[in-house]
């Protein structure tokens, strides 16, 4: 059977959810991973209003549309964060925001993550995605020296954050994806590893696999499915293009405004760029992962309209689901 293609409702959050949920049905998507900010969901009213529910659940049906998972990337960014400053400003509503405190944005922050759980579930979504900040990225150049008691303290922090959290997932029979990414507490291979030990391996904490992420920092993302196959709980569709060729283009973008070619990496449109798709969606068939593939769309040089619909396009093209993918992947791995 299968999997479901989405599309992730985040980088359309400028436009009303019915417009979103139109165009969405009308190139053909099968759901949407509806993102928790501009008027697409409000979690504490899903939480609470059946009226607005039945809302959400119409406008999907009139469209031809199912909700996968919904994401709210925002505000748990903001649950470990530290600092707390203008970026968070620019990206939290009021009621999170406050009066800007950094420990009263953080709590709050984190009753919205627990809400966010309620509103799947009365949604009926089994997945929530997001972020989950953390309070050790600033350390991440390593100089003038971290101590290990210092990180530990990090990880510590993540965990008496999120464990509250998660303990609401699980009355809720929900499921919180993080996605690994550069400015979380997990952000590769062995930062994974260290925050699943945080927060006890915990069932209800897994991950959501994106790639591009992980192509510009020169990690393989075929072997991250691998490692951490019993954890990968939803799949972004998103690429990337590194351009490391001229000697000046480094990973970390040197502050050069977003899709600068001379940033040394951008998000380009699906399928042009190097993320080794057709391994990954073999080894995502030997893994036995069966849920939806959302197309994240952030191509700066590229229309949306015409975009979004051509990485559908390619995701149903590519991601094969035959008996030799799942044969060939399982015995490709070269370093695992």
């Amino acid at each position: 059977m299968a999997r479901p293609v989405t599309l992730f409702t985040g980088q359309w959050a400028d436009l009303p959810f019915e417009e979103v949920a139109r165009l969405a049905g009308q190139w053909g998507y099968d759901g949407l991973e509806i993102a928790c900010w501009g008027d697409h969901l409000d979690p504490w009213r899903a939480a609470e209003d059946d009226a607005y529910v039945r809302n959400r659940l119409e406008i999907l049906e009139r469209n031809g549309l199912s909700v996968y998972a919904i994401s709210n990337h925002l505000k748990g960014q903001a649950v470990c964060d530290d600092p707390i400053d203008a970026r968070h400003r620019d990206i939290l509503p009021d009621h999170i925001w406050g009066d800007g405190a950094a420990e009263g944005v953080r709590q709050r922050a984190a009753e919205e993550l627990k809400v966010t759980a309620r509103a799947a579930a009365r949604l009926g979504v089994s997945t929530v995605t997001g972020f989950t900040g953390s309070a050790i990225w600033k350390y991440v150049a390593m100089f003038p020296p971290v101590s290990d008691a210092l990180i530990e303290a990090g990880y510590q922090d993540f965990a008496d954050r999120w464990n509250p959290i998660m303990d609401v997932f699980d009355q809720e029979g929900v499921r919180f994806a993080l996605e690994p990414h550069p400015s979380e507490i997990a952000y590769d291979f062995w930062t994974t590893q260290r925050t699943l030990e945080a927060i006890g391996h915990r069932e209800a904490f897994g991950l959501n696999w994106d790639p591009s992420h992980m192509v510009w920092q020169g990690l393989d993302p075929v072997s991250f499915l691998w490692d951490f196959r019993d954890r990968i709980y939803h799949v972004h569709c998103k690429d990337t293009k590194v351009r490391m060729n001229n000697g000046r283009n480094g990973r970390l973008a040197s502050h050069l405004p977003w899709a600068d070619p001379r940033r040394g990496w951008d998000f380009i449109t699906t399928g042009r760029g190097d993320v080794p798709w057709d391994d990954a969606f073999r080894m995502l068939n030997a893994i036995g992962y069966q849920g939806p593939l959302s197309v994240e769309w952030e191509d700066a040089g590229m229309d949306r309209l015409l975009g979004a619909p051509a990485a559908l396009e390619f995701v149903r093209a590519s991601a094969v689901e035959s008996a030799d993918a799942r044969f060939d992947a399982a015995f490709s791995l070269r370093d695992c």
